[in-house]
């Protein structure tokens, strides 16, 4: 179809030296070549990341690669498919031609098709006497062909990637439990070291840390937690050796030792025990509660609860929180806390109101309430002064937010002719 020779775009659209250069590869294709077009379709949606398109670009090109009538491309069979903008549109899902039209220029802007346009811009197929194509005019997926080997390894590239990343989180995701779980059974068993410190560095390494993180910045922070791990573990296992040298010569005494001597050495033992049980058990507490403080927004080993009550729960008793989380919606508590800064503004909630209510409530049920009376805007004259109500009630413990959140889910569940309930009695 005449996919050898190069041509210059209908109308005002110009001509730039990439565009010459892709049609100029395009004419060097080996004839006998061909090759599957829905696997190098999905090799270019591997690719797609590096090649500088959209996924709405990778719909139309579909779309495009629709059209072409035989299963593999090949120079032979004809490169040029000619789909007018209506029948384009209905294959890319309904995509307006306006749209259309933007996402054609990208696909030709990134080299993976050409146009081939006719002297009226118009697309048709010309056939000679016998019935086959002799000119087509349209787009040409030359391209496709002539990059074939580039888009496939540029699309392996894009796995191994990816899968290097999700290696890497699976692997810090593993130090942080390790390194949790260390401070914790050290804290709670009162077992010397500088834990404190430990910590501290634990909180710095995992500050930054986020769903963009790349990778060259994940292998740095799986460094820092691997060591940090591996000199937390030799501290339990030093004190573990301690330990079984200890109980080896606690035994060994006991048997050289007369039974006079042995229950008047057992009396004062445990006597100073108990005197000092308490406070040690005191002072471990508080350490064990100092560790967790710093370690709760992000020990993900544990799914985060409120009140009797997940957030899945509350998302479904009160849905419209959701659009004003990142993105339009809340995946965590944290997009939750997100979300409720945004709303509190919005209903005029005082931040004095609120902080008041976050340190008599919590922090996640704070969010919760003003997710149930975001639900309830309209019957709700005043928001910042109910949640000052609700506020003074869970002081005097006389207020939980779950029968609140089942009254709503009922609520939501019931038929429109029940759906007639009070917010909180």
């Amino acid at each position: 179809m005449n996919s050898d020779i190069v041509t210059t775009p209908f109308g005002r659209r110009g001509v730039s030296v990439g565009l010459l250069a892709s049609q100029f590869a395009s004419r060097d294709i080996d004839p006998a070549r061909s090759i599957d077009k829905w696997k190098l379709f999905r090799a270019t949606c591997e690719a797609r990341p590096l090649l500088g398109i959209s996924d709405r670009s990778l719909a139309v090109l579909n779309a495009l690669i629709s059209f072409y009538p035989k299963a593999e491309l090949s120079e032979e069979n004809g490169l040029v498919v000619f789909p007018s903008n209506q029948q384009l549109s209905l294959r890319a899902h309904g995509m307006p031609e306006q749209t259309l039209r933007r996402h054609l220029a990208a696909l030709v802007e990134a080299g993976l098709i050409l146009r081939k346009d006719s002297p009226n811009g118009k697309r048709y197929a010309r056939k000679d006497r016998s019935g086959g194509i002799s000119d087509a005019y349209g787009f040409s997926l030359a391209p496709l062909i002539a990059r074939a080997d580039e888009i496939q390894s540029i699309a392996q590239q894009v796995v191994e990637e990816r899968l290097q990343l999700q290696r890497l989180r699976e692997k810090i995701s593993l130090c942080r439990r390790d390194i949790i779980k260390f401070g914790e059974i050290a804290i709670a068993d009162g077992i010397e070291g500088d834990w404190d410190r430990y910590r501290q560095q634990y909180l710095v390494v995992t500050s930054a840390l986020d769903r963009k993180s790349k990778a060259p910045y994940l292998a740095l922070v799986l460094e820092d937690l691997s060591h940090l791990r591996e000199e937390m573990a030799n501290q339990l296992e030093k004190h573990v050796e301690k330990q079984k040298i200890s109980a080896n010569a606690y035994q060994n005494e006991r048997l050289i030792q007369s039974s006079e001597s042995e229950s008047i050495i057992e009396v004062q033992h445990v006597d100073n025990e108990e005197s000092h049980a308490t406070a040690e058990q005191l002072e471990r507490q508080a350490a064990l509660e100092k560790w967790n403080a710093g370690n709760n927004q992000i020990d993900v080993t544990k799914p985060a609860r409120g009140e009797g009550f997940d957030l899945q729960t509350l998302l479904k008793a009160c849905p419209e929180i959701a659009f004003y989380g990142p993105n339009g919606t809340v995946r965590s508590w944290n997009d939750l806390k997100q979300a409720t800064s945004v709303v509190k503004t919005m209903l005029s909630i005082s931040q004095s109101a609120y902080d008041e209510a976050e340190k008599a409530m919590g922090s996640q049920n704070t969010g919760a309430i003003i997710a149930c009376i975001l639900e309830r805007s309209s019957v709700i004259q005043s928001a910042g002064g109910y949640l000052r109500s609700l506020t003074e009630k869970s002081r005097a413990k006389q207020f939980s937010i779950k029968p609140m959140l089942m009254a709503l889910l009922r609520t939501r569940l019931s038929p429109p002719s029940s759906s007639s309930h009070s917010l909180c009695s």
